[in-house]
């Protein structure tokens, strides 16, 4: 029993000091990419905070959704692992790129006031005053800056990160329940931000459809996921072959059979 464990638990280290390797090296050529991607998350944030100044509250705009819904709301190391970390990270941020760069070219064209309870006329929160420095305006408040905001309306952020999120396990993901989960979980969601009142109708239907064709069009312009067949190409070259295949069925969690590698 004990030899068992131990043999299991040379696998896993195995396993771990494998894919942490694959990793490390695809990180090391898409840095970059990822950088990128992390770096626009701030300057969309930026983009929420700056048109917070110019926000004006004002009576709140006529929406079916406010009438329908009343205010009532005030992995890595696995054996089925298909895809790399890293890789999909690069594509995510991509999709989340370009959707909040369509967002801050919409929220900037046309100022809406914000239906929110912090948003509206009277409240302090409604209008920021003039910054004092552009310190003040690059640290954006967070997270306060983001909870509190307004302004940003068309198209909700919040339905951004969702449908990309949901889109991208539905294509790479295994399990059919947990995908009918998540559709059903962002279904909810667009109701109960309308239902809240952090959103009107508009901003929640524009994001459906935006980011949906979004994110088709730009994985259309993607190289598509290697998968795990090609993992042994992205391993450090070794003079043992049988290391290499060892290191393949660790992978791909087959035998050693090369039909199976799958």
């Amino acid at each position: 029993m004990s030899f068992y464990i131990g043999r299991e638990s040379s696998k896993l280290w195995k396993r771990i000091c494998t894919e942490s390797g694959i990793e490390i090296n695809l990180l090391s050529e898409k840095w970059k990419y990822i950088l990128g991607g992390l770096i626009f998350q701030y300057i969309h944030g930026f983009a929420a905070r700056g048109v917070h100044y110019i926000h004006r509250p004002g009576p709140t705009l006529q929406d079916v959704g406010f009438f329908l819904l009343p205010w009532t709301f005030h992995p890595f190391f696995f054996k089925i692992k298909k895809i790399y970390t890293v890789l999909i990270w690069c594509r995510v941020l991509a999709f989340l790129a370009a959707c909040q760069f369509l967002r801050i070219i919409t929220f900037y064209s046309t100022q809406l006031p914000g239906p929110n309870y912090h948003c509206r006329e009277g409240s302090k929160l409604a209008t920021l005053p003039p910054p004092n420095s552009v310190l003040e305006v690059l640290l954006i408040n967070f997270p306060r800056g983001m909870l509190y905001g307004c302004g940003d309306l068309i198209f909700s952020s919040h339905m951004i990160f969702s449908l990309i999120f949901v889109r991208t396990y539905h294509k790479y993901g295994t399990q059919r329940f947990i995908k009918l989960c998540a559709w059903l979980a962002v279904i909810a969601q667009s109701f109960l931000i309308v239902a809240s009142h952090k959103h009107y109708t508009v901003d929640v239907v524009v994001a459906w459809y935006t980011v949906n064709l979004v994110v088709f069009f730009v994985d259309k312009q993607l190289p598509e996921l290697p998968d795990r067949t090609s993992a042994v190409l992205i391993l450090p070259l070794s003079k043992d072959s049988k290391a290499k295949e060892e290191n393949h069925k660790l992978l791909n969690a087959n035998s050693g059979d090369p039909a199976e590698w799958i």
